[in-house]
Parts: C-alpha cells; sequence; structure tokens
C-alpha cells in the first residue's frame, strides 16, 4: 500500500498525532469487534429475528392502536380526559406522542411510526442490558443466551408487540440483569446502572400493577446483600441510589397528575372505580384457571422450585430474580383480575427467561468447554420462541389477517369515509382498531368504544323499561347521552358504524345504540340525515344523504 492509500487521521488543535491515534483506534477495533460478535451470535439470534416480520405485519395489536389514536387526536388538539375519556393513566399517552410526533412531522404513517419507536426502545434497551452484566462470571452458553435474551424480548411478544405490559418487561429486563450484579454487592458501571433505573421505573410507572416487579426485585438485592448481616445490607440499600431514582421518578409522575391532568383523578378515576372495575371481572381462581395463564402457571412453578430449594449464593441471583420478576407479574395479572391475553404476557416472558437460564447454566456445568455455545444456546432460544407460538396468537392472526375481521373492517372504511371523521357505536375495541389506524379515520366518540354504557347497563331496569330517561341517569351516562349527540349534532361526522352486538344484557329486546340516542332532540334531528349504505358482518355503516 502507498502512503497516499493510507487512512488520514485528522488531528484535533492542540492534541498530538499520538492522542489522535489512541483515539481513533480503539473506535475502529470496537467496530469490528461488534461486528465479529453479531456475526458469532447469529445462530441464537435467529429464532427472535423470526419474529421481526410477523410484529410488523398486521395487524397490530387493538389496544395499542387505540392508544396510539388518542394519542394522534391529543396532538392534533382535542384534550386529555375531558375530550378523550380512557381508562388508563396519562403515561402511556405521553409515550404515544412520540410516535404520534414522528408520524406528523415525517409523513410516516402512525402504525409504522410506532413500531420504529418501539423497535428502537428494544435496541437501547438491550443496548443497556449488554453493559450492565458482569459477563466474565457468565458461562459460554449463558453468556451467548443473554446476549440474545433482550431481543426475544422485544419481538418474542408476537400480537401483543407494543401492548403495555410487552414496554413494561422489555424495559425492566436491563434492571434485572443489573439488580443480579447489585445483590452480590457489586457497583460498576454507574451511568449504566442510572440509565437502567430511569428507564425501567417509566416502565414500571404505566400501569401502578406493575410497581409489584420491582418491590420483588429490590426485596431480592437486599436478600443477596445479607449474606454479611441484615444491618449491613440495610446500610448498603439505603446508599444505592438505584430505588431513590425510582422512587423520585415515581414520586414526580404522581406529583404532575394533578398538576397536569386533573381531570384525571377528579373524573375519570371515579369513573373507572364506579362502572369499568367490573366489566369482565374474575375472581382470582378464575384468573388462574384462564388457559394461557395457567399455561405459563406449569411452567412457571416447578422453576421456582428448582431455583429456590438452595440457600441464596452469589451465583443464584439472577434465576431468584427472574423468578421474583415472574412472580410480580403474576401478581400484577391477577390484581387486574380479567385475565386477559396481554396481562399474561410478562409472566410467560419472565418464566421463559428464567427457564433458559436455569438451562443454559446447567449445559454449562455438563460441557464448560462447549466448542459452539452460540448454537446451543440457538437452541434455549428456539424453545422460547416455540412457547411463545404455543401459547400465543402469532403467527396464526398475521396469516389469517387478509380474510379475518380487521381486514373486512379496514375495506369497509376506506370504500366509505377514508381520511375522514366517524361516529363508532360499538362495545369493543378490537376489531374497530387497528381498523380505524388502517383507514387513517378519526373518531369523534370522546371514548374507546361504549363502555360506560356498557356498565350503566349491567343489569335490566326493574320494570322492563329497555332504557333510562334523562332525569334518572347517572352522572356518567348522562355524559355520553349529552356528549354524543352534541358532538354528533356540532361537526356530522362523514359516517356512522353501529355495531349490532352492544355488548349489553338483552333483557326482553335487544339494545339499539340509534334508538338510544335518537331520544335527544340534537341527535335526532341530524341522525335524519343519514341513511344505510352499507352491512358487513356485525355493522352498519350509515352515511349523510346529500
Amino acid at each position: 500500500m502507498s502512503p497516499l492509500d493510507a487512512p488520514k487521521l485528522q488531528y484535533a488543535p492542540g492534541r498530538s498525532p499520538g492522542a489522535a491515534r489512541r483515539w481513533r483506534v480503539p473506535v475502529r477495533l470496537r467496530t469490528a469487534r461488534l461486528v465479529r460478535a453479531g456475526l458469532r451470535l447469529l445462530p441464537a439470534m435467529i429464532p427472535a429475528l423470526l419474529f421481526l416480520p410477523l410484529v410488523l405485519a398486521p395487524p397490530l395489536n387493538h389496544d395499542v392502536a387505540a392508544v396510539l389514536h388518542f394519542s394522534q387526536r391529543w396532538l392534533a388538539g382535542e384534550h386529555l380526559y375531558s375530550d378523550l375519556i380512557d381508562v388508563n393513566p396519562p403515561l402511556i399517552f405521553v409515550l404515544n406522542l412520540l410516535p404520534a410526533a414522528l408520524a406528523q412531522a415525517t409523513g410516516l404513517d402512525g402504525v409504522t411510526a410506532l413500531q420504529l419507536c418501539v423497535l428502537a426502545l428494544g435496541l437501547a434497551c438491550w443496548m443497556l442490558a449488554l453493559r450492565v452484566r458482569d459477563r466474565r462470571g457468565e458461562g459460554p452458553t449463558e453468556r451467548a443466551l443473554l446476549d440474545v435474551l433482550p431481543l426475544l424480548f422485544l419481538l418474542g411478544s408476537g400480537y401483543d408487540f407494543g401492548q403495555r405490559e410487552h414496554l413494561m418487561a422489555v424495559m425492566a429486563l436491563p434492571y434485572a440483569l443489573a439488580a443480579a450484579r447489585r445483590a452480590r454487592g457489586e457497583q460498576r458501571n454507574a451511568a449504566a446502572r442510572v440509565a437502567t433505573a430511569l428507564i425501567a421505573a417509566v416502565g414500571f410507572a404505566i400501569k401502578p400493577h406493575f410497581l409489584a416487579l420491582p418491590a420483588l426485585i429490590e426485596f431480592a438485592v437486599l436478600a443477596g446483600r445479607s449474606r454479611a448481616g441484615w444491618r449491613p445490607a440495610l446500610r448498603a440499600s439505603l446508599r444505592d441510589p438505584v430505588p431513590w431514582l425510582m422512587a423520585a421518578v415515581w414520586a414526580a409522575y404522581l406529583v404532575a397528575l394533578p398538576l397536569l391532568f386533573p381531570d384525571y383523578l377528579g373524573v375519570v378515576v371515579p369513573l373507572v372505580w364506579r362502572y369499568y372495575l367490573d366489566l369482565g371481572g374474575l375472581t382470582v381462581w378464575q384468573v388462574l384457571l384462564v388457559p394461557r395463564l395457567a399455561t405459563a402457571l406449569c411452567l412457571l412453578l416447578p422453576l421456582l422450585w428448582i431455583t429456590f430449594r438452595k440457600p441464596m449464593l452469589p451465583s443464584r441471583a439472577l434465576p431468584r430474580i427472574l423468578a421474583l420478576a415472574a412472580l410480580g407479574a403474576l401478581a400484577s395479572a391477577v390484581a387486574q383480575h380479567k385475565g386477559w391475553s396481554y396481562h399474561t404476557l410478562p409472566v410467560e416472558l419472565f418464566a421463559c427467561a428464567l427457564a433458559a437460564v436455569l438451562a443454559a447454566r446447567w449445559i454449562d456445568a455438563l460441557a464448560p468447554a462447549a466448542p459452539r455455545p452460540e448454537c446451543l444456546a440457538g437452541v434455549l432460544a428456539a424453545l422460547f420462541a416455540l412457547y411463545a407460538i404455543s401459547n400465543g396468537e402469532a403467527p396464526w392472526k398475521e396469516l389469517a389477517y387478509g380474510r379475518g375481521e380487521v381486514a373486512g373492517l379496514t375495506a369497509l372504511l376506506r370504500e366509505q369515509a377514508e381520511g375522514e371523521r366517524v361516529l363508532v357505536l360499538s362495545p369493543g375495541i378490537y376489531p374497530i382498531f387497528p381498523a380505524v389506524n388502517y383507514a387513517h379515520v378519526r373518531l369523534t366518540l370522546r371514548t374507546m368504544n361504549m363502555w360506560l354504557l356498557e356498565g350503566a347497563y349491567q343489569e335490566c331496569l326493574p320494570d322492563g323499561r329497555r332504557y333510562r330517561e334523562v332525569w334518572e341517569m347517572r352522572r356518567a351516562e348522562f355524559f355520553v347521552f349529552r356528549t354524543v349527540a352534541e358532538d354528533f349534532a356540532r361537526a356530522p361526522p362523514a359516517a356512522v358504524v353501529v355495531d349490532n352486538q352492544p355488548g349489553i344484557p338483552r333483557c326482553g329486546r335487544e339494545f339499539d345504540f340509534i334508538a338510544y340516542f335518537k331520544r335527544h332532540p340534537l341527535f335526532a334531528e341530524v341522525w335524519s340525515h343519514y341513511q344505510l349504505n352499507a352491512e358487513w358482518d356485525r355493522y352498519r355503516v350509515y352515511t349523510r344523504k346529500d
């Protein structure tokens, strides 16, 4: 190579050539090392990467789509918790402002922007997870497995990609890995530990039920430090900045609620307490016997016995923390007493992670010098992925999308009202969402569905009447009755979609949303200008006559 072909080094003023060389060469070596490490880990990464086209394929999770739609409406000028009423605390809507703003600034589709943001979050958590671990104390198979575990958490969620529970689990994993080192008394990589604490605190704050996880994990950290005695352990915990940083984030969030979102505490929380909590509510035993959660318990219970059957040792810190994280996720699922699939997701993720770590350690004990630990880790990752496929909804929901409800309703909305405002009267979130997102339709309803009416009419009226008179309505029902009619009259939408299945007990005859709202004179007057235009499955679409 001639001198002219040699790469030129750029020297900063006042810096010697030797200093510049010391600055540039390690960066190149580090980049090359990362590329080689990525290629070496490819066998372990393949099972997770197979999920990538699935999580990007339609349909987007209905709850994820609904929250995104509300954040887009909020960004467009509507007011959260007055124009947009929902049971979720505000943090998830604040987080969704990022993809909403990205879509607005770049012209990207909102769904695409959200998927990119979740992938970016997952990659950031993956990098943090690599930084906070003690790789020298891990066996070769365990090291390779833990290198790809954040990718499995990110992509192994399948249809629940982007759900609140999914985001929490992804954001909590680096914190759990760092907690294993803290339990052993190690305090290295302070910047990475602070970053993991802040990200995890935000993830746990999405729902109050999630706080069970950090409570149990911090207990595990305290128990790990107690080998030298409980008093030194307590002193070390009091000096540890991680729990204090997390507590500061939660305290700031609590202070912000009455200041920035007073309507959430004053309007939404009473509505949730009275009308939402009992909708579809299950007892503890009923939740535990929901097939998906019961299957996860069948996996978790023997793993708990294996993990806790021996006294606490520094080498067992990570399995115990993963086990307690799974138990915290289980407590969160039971506390929500709905038994919905995404409530089970963090239990599955942490239980599968625990199973994989225990298996990797067993393999390393049997064959500490195995020639290709990445391939062994790939087998464990494949078993992780196989569990996700067998117990979840992916890839079956994605493969059946073209002939499913979401695709059919999306085509109907695109034909009748693409890019327009639409009033939807339905008790369900799915398949209204994500069909609304794909058709670029903007809903006019202040709630995501008719859950307030469902709560108001859980029981039949004592005198056999189908609807209450206006003067008999409680505040929440009258709010729905009044706002739907007034909003409809003030700015008539391009179309009205009515669900033939109202989700309300029959009580002699079916609850009819149109008959219910036509009792309001404003609604009745404007409704006279609409006609039935199309029917599909259980939905009727009305459009203006003119």
